[in-house]
């Protein structure tokens, strides 16, 4: 089949090789020209066959908004947009409403795998009407990786981003788990070659994971992390998550401590730390530290 594709940096650039690898028609456009097929949203509309299907990876919030108020005015009825960016799922279903007033179909699809995906494929999550998403299904075969399973569709609008966010916050607290066990294991005097207790654990263990892999392949290239500096951003589905669970009232610890410990990386003398310093002071005579 053919696909328009919106965004060809990281991921769409490796996605739209690997589509064309399964034997289908890519025309892509990116703002930057020497990436894209095409040079205009006109012509790249202007390319396909209709019913045609437009696949939209750009960044969430107002870039996505504006490429999908233009397709909005460039598509016809019939036609598909497919949101695989990370949008919050509250705005796929405003998206879907948007387009369903022309008579244009919105599907919703989470994608991970990050810089791998070109090789071992992609897990999709998506969500929208059962037309709409038979109409990209061949796209989903040929992006999700081999075998049975690494492709759902979720529910309906919002469900696939809905899924990917929940996806994405459990994957903050495994990081966190692994991260917070490194710490401990470098620490203490007995444990003389932490890199390979990691390596140790990826066969005929309970915690071995991809996370677990790449953790050691970090090690490899730099054995004690000690090039970097201890700050980790946060994209915005850890957040949405923990909304989203205190919407449903929903008990989500784990994930929670895992978003804010990244905003604790943030500050390289804690605030925080300085209230309880002082009241372990007041109430224990417990020592503290003042500033050089």
């Amino acid at each position: 089949m053919e696909l328009g594709l919106i965004g060809l940096g990281k991921m769409g650039g490796n996605m739209r090789e690997r589509i064309r690898r399964a034997g289908h028609t890519v025309i892509g456009y990116d703002r930057n020209a020497d990436l894209a097929d095409v040079h205009s949203l006109q012509e790249l509309v202007d390319s396909l066959k209709g019913p045609r299907v437009v696949w939209v990876m750009v960044p969430a919030g107002a870039a996505t908004q504006s490429t999908i108020d233009e397709l909005a005015e460039l598509l016809s009825p019939g036609d598909v947009v497919v949101d695989g960016g990370n949008s919050r799922w509250t705005d796929d279903e405003k998206h879907a409403e948007e387009l369903a007033a022309k008579g244009i179909g919105f599907v919703d699809c989470g994608v991970s795998g990050g810089v791998w995906g070109l090789e071992n494929g992609y897990a999709l999550m998506y969500g929208g009407d059962a037309a709409d998403v038979a109409k990209v299904q061949p796209i989903f075969d040929a992006l999700k990786p081999e075998g049975e399973f690494g492709s759902v569709h979720a529910g309906k609008v919002g469900a696939g981003h809905f899924a990917k966010m929940v996806h994405n916050g459990i994957e903050y607290a495994m990081m966190q788990a692994y991260a917070e066990g490194w710490e401990l294991l470098e620490k203490v005097d007995s444990v003389t070659d932490v890199r390979e207790v990691f390596r140790s654990w990826q066969e005929g263990t309970v915690i071995r994971s991809w996370l677990l892999d790449l953790a050691v392949n970090a090690l490899d290239d730099d054995e004690h992390l000690d090039k970097l500096r201890g700050y980790a951003a946060d994209s915005g589905e850890g957040r949405w998550t923990v909304e989203a669970a205190i919407d449903n009232a929903v008990p989500l610890p784990a994930i929670t401590a895992s978003l804010f410990a990244r905003f604790a990386s943030r500050q390289d003398d804690s605030p925080q730390m300085k209230m309880i310093a002082a009241l372990r002071n007041q109430f224990g005579g417990h020592a503290v530290e003042n500033k050089k």
